[in-house]
């Protein structure tokens, strides 16, 4: 059997970054938890933790995090099936893959109505996000994928809308005769990062053709946004972030009649589905409010 004192260890390391942070999580000297690693990983025969500014986790050493987390969520279910066994468990963490447009637009509503539990949101673009469930380091992911990953379960959560928007500066130096495909090929777009194919995605489905385009890189939400009010590119932005600038004349969209929507599905491990209940209906939950349908 593993020595669990050892295993939260390990966590409390990988989670903290330091063996100090996870000393005073768990309540004891660092030389305790320094010694409770040491002891796994020699029982073990492999490294489970890489020491440095921040320590982080090798690939075993987070595959044990992850048990660790998921013995956790087990026990905070069986403790509310049952009733009281005691003091109360620690609160479990729940280590989600999202999307970086889900987090600031609707997942947080989510988070606000699960009680007794901790998130640990891991950023990826909604076409890899399921890659991190493959891993097994996320017991949970909102993907764009509509098959289920090995092992999971998958329900379909509803479409972010997004909308080719664009400053009016913008549009009257870079679109004077409309955003056809010859300006689009000049004017200076904004991406999120090498895995955002949004902007590509909407063109393409627009006129017919990929295109080459001189871009932006902003890996963040709320820069997008603003970089677009600014006048520095255009992108794809989702609705519900951007209807008061459209509203009041700040933002244009390109072609009002072609939004891009990009369906998302809600990937939870099976073994731990019945332990997830309540976080998979305040997801589902807070995804009817800001989501369209799929069509």
């Amino acid at each position: 059997m593993l020595d669990y004192a050892h295993l939260a260890a390990v966590a409390a390391v990988v989670r903290s970054g330091s063996f100090e942070k996870a000393a005073q999580q768990l309540h004891v000297t660092p030389s305790a938890v320094s010694q409770r690693v040491k002891l796994l990983e020699e029982r073990l025969g492999t490294v489970l933790v890489v020491r440095g500014q921040p320590c982080t986790a090798t690939d075993a050493g987070r595959r044990f995090c992850r048990h660790v987390d998921e013995v956790a969520l087990l026990e905070q279910a069986l403790q509310s099936d049952l009733g009281d066994l005691g003091p109360a468990i620690e609160p479990a963490t729940l280590r989600i893959a999202i999307n970086a447009d889900s987090l600031a637009t609707w997942f947080v509503g989510a988070m606000a109505s699960v009680e007794g539990r901790l998130f640990d949101l891991v950023l990826d673009d909604q076409d890899h996000s399921a890659d991190w469930l493959r891993r097994g380091e996320v017991v949970a992911a909102i993907s764009a994928l509509p098959q289920p990953v090995q092992g999971c379960d998958v329900r379909p959560l509803g479409a972010l809308r997004y909308v080719a928007t664009a400053s009016p500066a913008f549009v009257d130096r870079w679109f004077p005769d409309g955003p056809n495909a010859e300006a689009l090929a000049r004017a200076p777009t904004i991406t999120f990062n090498t895995k955002d194919e949004l902007q590509a995605r909407w063109v393409e489905a627009v006129y017919g053709r990929r295109l080459v385009m001189p871009s932006h890189w902003l890996p963040s939400t709320q820069a997008f946004i603003d970089a677009t009010l600014a006048g520095i590119g255009w992108g794809m932005n989702p609705e519900g972030l951007v209807g008061e600038h459209i509203e009041d004349g700040r933002l244009v969209v390109l072609k009002p009649d072609r939004p891009l929507d990009v369906a998302l599905y809600w990937h939870c491990s099976r073994m731990l589905a019945a332990a997830l209940t309540d976080v998979t209906s305040a997801v589902v939950d807070a995804a009817k409010r800001w989501l369209v349908p799929m069509t």
